[in-house]
């Protein structure tokens, strides 16, 4: 211990591995009766610079705290407090702030003195001088009062909470508003709405915008703890009014939450006071905004009921399934199962299909990705005819699908490449082998006379995908000819995917079937001048 104890010239990689480690010495030192020991490493590493190996050092404190009995939290655990929320540098006094709710917990209720001295100290770490302090004391303020009784929170806490919440540093009331759900929760409801909701209220208007973003994260927690007949004299318009909010950051919060207030305040409020602010958010010049309220705009729909859906939520869908902004349109199409349960999703058909399209085609790779990893999802959801429908402006009354399909296999990404034969596969597995043979082989199988290898490259990875999905018999009669066509290709890359793609076809057939129709295939490609094939035709002819 004294060696650890003077370690404070190493580096903070160091200090952080001492700390880390330092509760793993607590049984070594002789447990509970001594694992004091402890706290004087502590006391060095929890005073320094570097936030990092101060939190990790508070941590490591509080689990020693943890580990003490009764009477070595009173004889050695407040000491060490004392003299840190005492201290004349402020990181010691941040620390302190960290270890009270573990000593409140540790303390008997007959510890009357010991306990009243930790409230009076940290009183005064509430009042301190330096925001940092005031800071630390607010984010820990709920954690002292999920430990104690609900008499110490409304005779002691309550007033602390109250000083707190009138400080003059935004950095300090923002957290104050996790504190409003902590003691929320802790209260009675009576005492919740008395002395909790109107400073809720109160943050909900302040003049920073991190206090009211803060508020727009917590303030549906807090309608939760109170109730809809509370939440109604205030908390509901709080809400409405930082959906409206001028800062951005603000309304992307508060937009991200509607679904789940829209369920708690009723269709009656909803239709009357929220969505005539979500029409307006629809078209906020904020493409964030946007994005957060397509995210869960349409969970609404359980809500508002059918005829709402229809009169009121559908004209909203419509102007983001437009939008020019491509994460809009995905995430309204990736919650599409929200309102298809609601009223179908045939209302929507006309701008849906059109947005799938314009995604499937967007220039950016990841836009594409992502319509492409939803697409069997979404076929599961609202069906293949739906989604395999013909395109009014595709060519030749081609299917809509069907078409993006090919085009993704032809893709200049290859991870959109990777991921369209993926689709391809998952598709199959939920349809079923009947239906890739109706909608998948006819258009894969173009792809094998492509003159770009990467194309023929990416129709053998599909096929080896789709071979477990399709069975024994479309394996034999649809994909064995293709590979072996491939075999014989003028590329090298093609003809050692083709060998690589006979390992999972000849899982699925019998041993008969393997001797005569895929090892002559691979024995012909052990003897090809390219080494690169003939390593994998080895490989092939191993596992087969």
């Amino acid at each position: 211990m004294p060696f650890l104890t003077e370690r404070d010239d190493e580096s903070d990689e160091c200090l952080l591995a001492i700390a880390t480690e330092l509760t793993n010495l607590i049984g070594l030192v002789g447990g509970a009766e001594r694992a004091h020991a402890l706290l004087a490493p502590l006391e060095t590493l929890i005073t320094v610079e570097e936030t990092v190996v101060r939190d990790k050092a508070v941590e490591a404190a509080c689990e020693v705290g943890r580990a003490m009995t009764a009477s070595g939290i009173g004889k050695y655990f407040v000491p060490f407090i004392k003299q840190l929320a005492e201290g004349d540098w402020f990181t010691a006094r941040v620390s302190a702030c960290g270890l009270f709710a573990t000593a409140f917990e540790r303390l008997e209720e007959s510890q009357l003195e010991l306990r009243n001295g930790l409230t009076t100290m940290f009183r005064d770490l509430c009042a301190d001088e330096t925001p940092m302090v005031r800071r630390a004391a607010a984010s820990n303020l709920g954690k002292i009062a999920k430990g104690s009784a609900q008499s110490f929170i409304v005779n002691e806490l309550m007033s602390m909470f109250a000083a707190l919440t009138t400080d003059d540093q935004d950095s300090v009331r923002l957290l104050v508003v996790e504190d409003c759900v902590a003691l929320g929760k802790l209260l009675s409801v009576a005492d919740c709405a008395s002395k909790v909701v109107p400073i809720v209220l109160r943050f909900a208007a302040d003049k920073s915008w991190r206090v009211r973003y803060a508020v727009a994260q917590h303030i549906y927690d807090m309608c939760e703890i109170v109730g809809v007949d509370v939440a109604l004299n205030g908390l509901f318009d709080a809400y409405v009014a930082l959906l409206g909010d001028t800062e951005g950051e603000v309304r992307i919060s508060s937009a991200g939450k509607i679904a789940e207030f829209c369920a708690l305040a009723g269709a009656t409020y909803s239709a009357e006071k929220i969505l005539p602010v979500v029409h307006e958010l629809a078209k906020d010049q904020s493409e964030h905004v946007r994005s957060s309220l397509a995210a869960t705009v349409l969970g609404l729909a359980p809500t508002m009921g059918k005829e709402m859906t229809v009169e009121k939520l559908l004209p909203i869908f419509f102007i983001l399934l437009k939008d020019e902004f491509p994460d809009v349109r995905l995430n309204v199409i990736s919650n599409l199962e929200k309102v298809n349960s609601v009223i179908g999703v045939e209302m929507l058909s006309t701008e849906l299909l059109p947005a799938i399209k314009e995604l499937a085609e967007d220039e950016h790779w990841r836009i594409r990705l992502a319509i492409i990893e939803y697409i069997p999802v979404l076929a599961e959801q609202i069906g293949t005819n739906f989604l395999f429908q013909k395109s009014d402006d595709s060519q030749g009354g081609e299917d809509l699908l069907n078409s993006l399909c090919l085009q993704w296999l032809q893709d200049s990404v290859y991870s959109i490449r990777e991921a369209a034969a993926n689709n391809l596969f998952r598709l199959t597995e939920i349809f079923g082998a009947d239906w890739a043979l109706k909608y998948i082989f006819p258009r894969v199988k173009q792809l094998v006379t492509s003159q770009h290898y990467l194309h023929r490259l990416t129709v053998l990875r599909a096929l080896s995908l789709l071979a477990p999905a399709v069975g024994q018999r479309v394996a034999l009669e649809e994909i064995l000819p293709i590979i072996k066509q491939a075999s014989t290709d003028a590329v090298p890359n093609v003809r050692f995917n083709a060998a690589k793609a006979l390992t999972p076809l000849a899982k699925l057939v019998d041993q008969a079937t393997v001797q005569s129709e895929i090892r002559p295939i691979l024995i012909g490609l052990q003897s090809d001048p390219d080494v690169d094939v003939r390593y994998f035709a080895e490989q092939a002819m191993t596992s087969t």
